[in-house]
């Protein structure tokens, strides 16, 4: 992983400046907003220790925060997704198991696997981002549904992202 730090900087900070200049002015009656910043935490190599995959998490989190002014919800959410992705990677570990020193990517695994392992930690950090914007439980349909087309929104967009941009 060391060898890639400079490639992981550029990642994140491409990320971070393509969310807060770009996406972040993309809403759709304010109700559709795409994330992709969360591509970061889901391109880390399997091998990612835990604490750094923690780590890394919360920093890209408050950055998103410091440009949103949203006090701790994306950092908040980053983390929540962070957390659960060791487990759902073991969850969809293939028979042979991964293979040393590589990434979640769809050349590797497929676009099954990746659209499987993608979506369902996108539909995580979606979902606890919007409840905890909301915190209202009069809401929770109409944020439940904001959060599920945000979350396919930003999926799909990662996916042309991944499909097209192949290192």
């Amino acid at each position: 992983m060391i060898n890639y730090l400079p490639r992981y900087i550029l990642t994140f900070v491409i990320l971070v400046l393509a969310q807060v200049l770009l996406l972040n002015n993309v809403q759709l009656s304010g109700y559709l907003n795409p994330y992709i910043y969360v591509l970061f935490i889901l391109s880390l190599p399997f091998e990612t220790p835990k604490w750094a995959l923690l780590l890394l998490a919360i920093v890209l989190g408050m950055t998103i925060d410091l440009f949103t002014h949203t006090v701790g919800m994306h950092a908040s959410a980053t983390v929540f997704m962070a957390f659960l992705r060791p487990a759902l990677l073991r969850s969809l570990e293939p028979r042979d198991g991964y293979q040393l020193e590589t990434y979640p990517s769809i050349r590797d695994y497929g676009l099954t696997w990746y659209f499987q392992y993608a979506g369902i930690l996108i539909l995580a950090h979606h979902l606890f981002l919007f409840y905890v914007e909301i915190f209202k439980l009069s809401l929770f349909f109409q944020t439940l549904s904001r959060a599920l087309l945000s979350a396919l929104f930003s999926l799909i967009l990662i996916l042309l992202i991944k499909l097209f941009i192949k290192k």
